[in-house]
């Protein structure tokens, strides 16, 4: 397959949390690529709307390193806890807060 574009590594946007590199895309969506798919020696990333993909041009010694996961002690069954705080500084597990707000919809 063609590659429409070779992007350098420092033109993409990198999202911490899910570990994902994106680039906008002529069709209007975005290519992505993973971390652990750049560490794992692999360069070109794929729009999911359209049949374009881009080169990416890096050195592993550029890329961060890869965030592991504790599986053994996550005991929410494999779920990621999602903390943030409200308005007055509070943490709120979002999680726990969805399970709340669908009981309470419940009659």
């Amino acid at each position: 397959m063609s590659i429409y574009e070779e992007v350098e590594f420092e033109d993409l946007d990198y999202d911490p949390v899910t570990q994902i590199y994106t680039y906008p895309c002529p069709c209007g969506d975005k290519f992505s690529i993973s971390l652990e798919a750049l560490w794992d020696g692999e360069d070109i990333a794929t729009c999911p709307s359209c049949t374009l993909r881009i080169e990416i041009i890096y050195d592993e010694e550029d890329l961060p390193p890869l965030r592991e996961d504790d599986d053994d002690d996550d005991e929410s069954g494999g779920e990621e806890d999602v903390k943030k705080q409200d308005e007055e500084g509070e943490e709120i597990d979002h999680n726990i807060a969805s399970v709340l707000q669908k009981s309470l919809t419940v009659k």
